[in-house]
């Protein structure tokens, strides 16, 4: 099995907080999705033949494509790639492009999830990260979405935001678990190298919010959820039985995907690849037939830790048995050794079986935890 990421780079206009690779500029729409065809073309053979059980539309903002060209890519994704017969096809989406026409036009399309980026439904945090929705909005399209059939939908929210309060954050989480959408993904903001949002940080126009509150946001998050009826399965992420996200998960456990469009990043289980993050660069590569790809060859102790880091994130946890037979008994040992402090401790807890996870007291310094593990 494997997975499918294809990053869609176009944006309306860019939020304060994000670093991910966009443009605004949608004269270069035609030509890239010529150049995302012809990559599909190009690396059709990364996945050896592995079928797809998953496929993802991110970026940017997916949802500025309209329906007729979503159409083509599908076309050429099934033509090219070996497709599973129920594969989790996801379209992220911003709600003011989710409008009743442009929905109906998606259910043409073998798209079967939607993931919202609401990220707050106050009116001052919108204005704050510079989203062009309105809370209306929001509740608008999921229940448009609704409407029109889509049942597996996926809300982000952001918290930790300047001069948030632990009542803002109450409000929205009552909006969001009133909204009966399957599925939830809260990300605490950060505030990245090169973001407009880190220069108003350094500048001192605003102030971050303190690490007694950003714990309490945490707690009320996992609170909430639970009394909702969603299972915790990932330090951010949340589900009702059975809707967790198929292709995040995959990320995590170690399946192979390829990801394609610029700086898209792909993952053979022994290399990292990832496309230059320039859309003109990107195209010109495509075009000549030799795309412009960086790579990183992963030793032994890299894809331990990266073991470490995805699975402990994880309600799974990590299998001390399993991380033997993929790295050896040094491994191991040196696991189960750093991590029996942290059991005594009752921030980490092991089963029978040998399979360790974050207990709940855990959650809150997990990033503790998952450096003590790695292997230096």
């Amino acid at each position: 099995m494997a997975g499918l990421y294809i990053h869609i780079p176009f944006c309306a206009k860019r939020c304060l907080y994000c670093d991910f690779f966009s443009n605004t500029d949608k004269g270069y729409k035609a030509p890239f999705l010529r150049a995302l065809i012809r990559e599909m073309e190009l690396r059709q053979s990364y996945l050896k033949g592995e079928r797809l059980e998953t496929i993802y539309f991110g970026g940017g903002t997916p949802s500025q494509l309209s329906a007729q060209e979503l159409a083509l890519l599908f076309e050429a994704i099934y033509r090219h790639f070996s497709v599973a017969d129920h594969p989790e096809i996801t379209l992220e989406a911003n709600p003011d492009d989710l409008r009743p026409d442009y929905i109906q036009s998606l259910r043409t399309l073998p798209i079967n999830r939607i993931s919202m980026g609401v990220q707050s439904f106050r009116p001052q945090a919108l204005r704050l990260l510079n989203r062009r929705h309105t809370a209306a909005q929001a509740i608008q399209a999921v229940r448009d979405c609704q409407a029109q059939g889509y049942t597996n939908l996926s809300i982000d929210l952001i918290y930790g935001w300047p001069g948030q309060t632990l009542r803002d954050w109450e409000q929205d989480l009552e909006v969001a678990c009133s909204l009966d959408v399957p599925h939830l993904s809260a990300y605490h903001l950060i505030y990245e190298e090169g973001t407009a949002l880190r220069r108003l940080l350094d500048e001192g126009a605003i102030t971050a919010v303190d690490e007694e509150l950003s714990l309490a946001l945490f707690e009320r998050l996992m609170d909430r959820a639970a009394a909702h009826g969603y299972l915790h399965y990932e330090i951010s992420n949340f589900s009702l039985p059975g809707s967790h996200a198929r292709h995040n998960s995959a990320y995590w456990e170690g399946i192979p995907y390829l990801g394609l469009g610029p700086s898209a990043h792909s993952f053979n289980g022994e290399e990292r690849h990832w496309n230059i993050s320039s859309l003109p660069n990107y195209i010109i590569g495509i075009e000549k037939g030799a795309p412009r790809i960086e790579s990183e060859q992963l030793d032994t102790p890299t894809r331990y830790n990266e073991q470490i880091l995805t699975g402990l994130r994880t309600r799974r946890g990590i299998s001390l048995q399993e991380i033997g037979m993929r790295f050896g008994t040094d491994y191991q040992n040196h696991c189960q050794r750093l991590a029996l402090p942290f059991i005594r401790q009752g921030l980490l807890r092991a089963d029978e079986a040998g399979r360790v996870t974050l207990t709940r007291r855990g959650l809150f310094i997990s990033d503790t935890i998952m450096s003590e593990l790695l292997w230096v």
